[in-house]
Parts: C-alpha cells; sequence; structure tokens
C-alpha cells in the first residue's frame, strides 16, 4: 500500500508463490485443501482453475471466519444496565 509504482515489480517478484494446479499436483494428494482469506485476485496469487476447484474451500473458510466474528462482537458488547 502507497507504493503502487512497485506493483508490476512486486508481481513479478510473487509470480513464482502463485498457487496453480502445478502446485496442488506437488502435495502427492487429490484431496489437498485450498483455503483463502479472501479477497483473493485470481491469477495473481492463486488460478481461476485452483479457486474454482472442487478443492477450493475459500466460501466455506469465510463463512467460519463470519461467525466467529459475529461471536466475537456479541462477547465483546456487554450486557445492558
Amino acid at each position: 500500500m502507497g507504493e503502487e509504482a512497485k506493483a508490476a515489480e512486486r508481481m513479478e517478484l510473487l509470480r513464482p508463490y502463485q498457487v496453480n494446479a502445478e502446485l496442488m499436483a506437488k502435495t502427492g494428494k487429490a484431496d489437498t485443501m485450498f483455503l483463502h482469506c479472501l479477497p483473493a485476485v485470481k491469477g495473481n496469487e492463486v488460478t481461476e482453475e485452483v479457486f474454482e476447484s472442487a478443492n477450493s474451500f475459500v466460501f466455506d473458510e469465510a463463512e467460519n471466519r463470519m461467525h466467529t466474528i459475529k461471536a466475537v462482537m456479541v462477547a465483546t458488547l456487554g450486557e445492558e444496565d
């Protein structure tokens, strides 16, 4: 953030760390799960192929996080007098 001029350079530096089908295959397991905290930029940190695959649980993860955040909010609101 704040160094948008370096965005292209960073994209190129981070490209080898992209989660793609080749990387998922290297796990040697057909049931390897892909998780992401969202928002994701398909084509940058993850390919659309992986993001949309049956091994992607990004929306399940987001839903679980939502319920956790709601529970924390309720716990910290306190009681009315």
